[in-house]
């Protein structure tokens, strides 16, 4: 790894003096400590989405203050994790919570597209900047924040390419979309749909809400996929895209399982998670399943390694969807935190993070990460995984 090119030229001087009771001597320079934020799911139902984002952040702060990525830093690091649950009701009051503390200067974050639509406004009034490893939603980067930015490819991409990916390359034409109803789910199913259409497939749109249970300000019942089940196999569809998150899917695939459905089914980065597994009765009933992600696994460099024996070590658990990507946002975020901080004049402020983020480039785990003008990343990858003999696999590239 390496780190990002320099953006911003700057530096502030930093000088101490204390006079002893017989001599005057100079104290070491004292060094500030800055605070990289990070908001997301750390309870309810889809908190393991939020754990694997947390503790990658967690970590690349640790290494950053340690000196193994950038060497020795002018500064430390501070890091404030806090639980929005991952709704929408929850991440204003998160926001406000950070904009007032004048010491976070970057927030990881936040997690899911509903609590991002939500908590953005505060952000953005503050210039505080956000970057996401995880929020996909297409409209983020078309509402005007300047302040926001993401590492994943947004739903406008990876709704089109599995589509694609199922009528193109596996041949199924009479499909059947479920949305959650929450904000990512309701953007990935409309984007898949359209692309379905266009691509002359037979479409039944469903709507199954999110559960209370899954945590991220849904209001449905899980009583409710009994029903949903027997839907979808009198439409007789010979695949199902579910656009929502594992918590709920797993409560599908048990149902579908018993009402006899024996199609294909397909989701995305929301469901893409061992849990999913863990939370289907029985688990059996999840072998098959196709799980999107604009994120790939890694694994096979001494880096990919490095990085999972670091956060495994710190966590307690292997990395997970949005590790890697979490662990890229926290790095740009540092990289532009010390160039801004090296050459002078006192530049290490919120509003200067949001320009030289503008500017960055950093080399990450999985891809060299830039921003496009509205704060989405440049290019979009997006992989296939598929839960085989319990456990996910990755395929390949869409």
């Amino acid at each position: 790894m390496k780190t990002g090119v320099p953006v911003v030229a700057a530096a502030i001087a930093l000088a101490g003096v204390a006079t002893a009771a017989s001599a005057t001597t100079a104290k070491p320079h004292a060094m500030p400590t800055y605070t990289i934020g990070y908001e997301g799911p750390l309870s309810g139902g889809v908190a393991q989405l939020g754990l694997n984002m947390k503790f990658a952040v967690a970590l690349a702060i640790n290494q950053a203050n340690a000196g193994t990525t950038f060497g020795r830093l002018p500064f430390k690091l501070k890091f404030s994790p806090k639980d929005d649950q991952g709704s929408p009701t929850f991440s204003p009051g998160i926001a406000t919570q950070f904009v007032s503390n004048k010491s976070v200067l970057a927030v990881v974050g936040p997690a899911f597209s509903g609590a991002t639509a939500a908590a953005e406004p505060t952000y953005s009034s503050a210039q505080l900047a956000t970057v996401s490893p995880s929020a996909t939603r297409t409209t983020l980067a078309q509402s005007g924040w300047h302040n926001f930015f993401r590492v994943v490819a947004d739903d406008s991409i990876q709704g089109p390419r599995d589509a694609n990916y199922l009528i193109l390359k596996l041949h199924l034409t009479k499909l059947y979309v479920i949305s959650d109803q929450t904000a990512y789910g309701q953007g990935l199913a409309a984007a898949f749909g359209a692309r379905a259409t266009a691509d002359h497939a037979t479409v039944t749109n469903a709507n199954v809400p999110s559960t209370t249970g899954c945590g991220n300000g849904g209001s449905g019942d899980p009583t409710q996929y009994p029903g949903a089940a027997a839907a979808v196999v009198a439409a007789h569809p010979q695949a199902v895209f579910y656009a929502g998150y594992y918590c709920d899917l797993g409560l599908l695939l048990g149902a579908l399982h018993t009402a006899g459905y024996k199609g294909k089914l397909m989701s995305g980065d929301g469901s893409d998670d061992p849990h999913l597994i863990l939370g289907t009765n029985p688990k059996t009933a999840a072998n098959g399943v196709y799980l999107t992600c604009p994120c790939a696994q890694l694994g096979t460099t001494a880096a990919d390694r490095a990085f999972g024996r670091g956060f495994t070590a710190l966590a307690h658990f292997a990395p997970g969807t949005y590790s890697t990507d979490s662990y890229d946002a926290t790095n740009i975020i540092i990289s532009v935190l010390k160039s801004l901080w090296t050459t002078g004049g006192h530049r290490e402020t919120r509003a200067n993070i949001v320009t030289a983020l503008h500017r960055a480039t950093w080399h990450g785990l999985a891809k060299i990460i830039r921003f496009q003008a509205n704060g989405n990343v440049v290019g979009g990858t997006i992989f296939v995984n598929q839960v085989r003999n319990l456990k996910i696999v990755q395929i390949g590239p869409e």
